[in-house]
């Protein structure tokens, strides 16, 4: 029996760690990762302790809710799959990585600190989204929709330089569907 009350407090420790997390994405994306923890912790309902037990330091916060976007766009990739031929699912997960590489632009600043704390994110990223993409192309591929010589760690930096920040917040988007767009040329043959 008291193994009960153990499992009921890790499932409360749980869900209160994914609401801080979603609730600090919103935060960070409103305003920037140096908001006050009280506005996080009041949108996730929970108090200022259980935000420090969890994360004692900020950049454990942010590097939560990166890993935790990159999560969500590499288990995307399958759902897409599933639901959609090849090629739509391709662009849709190009659409939804776009759309991640601008909400985290505000976490830049965080990421380049020099912080030890995110040392293993790019290659967290890479492990995690590189595989997700390379599905999408090959099936994407193997359909006929798109040429088969591009590698998805070439297509995610290209993506993500084509995102850089500028003055008009719609030239990533629209260029990344120009680079799509050449993805379904092939001048080899």
């Amino acid at each position: 029996m008291p193994e009960e009350p153990t499992r009921r407090r890790r499932a409360d420790a749980a869900r209160n760690v994914d609401m801080l997390i979603d609730a600090a994405r919103v935060v960070f994306e409103r305003t920037s990762v140096d908001a006050p923890a009280k506005e996080i912790t009041d949108l996730a309902g929970v108090g200022v302790g259980t935000l420090y037990r969890h994360f004692p330091k900020r950049a454990d916060l942010v590097k939560a809710v990166v890993e935790s976007g990159i999560d969500k766009i590499a288990e995307l990739g399958p759902a897409l799959s599933a639901a959609h031929p090849p090629e739509e699912a391709l662009r849709r997960w190009i659409d939804a990585y776009t759309e991640f590489l601008g909400t985290k632009r505000g976490l830049a600043p965080a990421l380049h600190s020099g912080d030890p704390a995110f040392d293993g994110l790019a290659a967290y990223f890479l492990i995690r989204v590189g595989p997700a993409l390379a599905e999408l192309l090959d099936a994407a591929a193997a359909a006929g929709a798109i040429r088969s010589d591009v590698p998805a760690d070439d297509l995610l930096q290209a993506i993500a330089h084509l995102c850089t920040p500028g003055p008009d917040p719609s030239f990533g988007p629209r260029m990344v569907h120009l680079l799509m767009d050449g993805l379904r040329y092939d001048r080899r043959g």
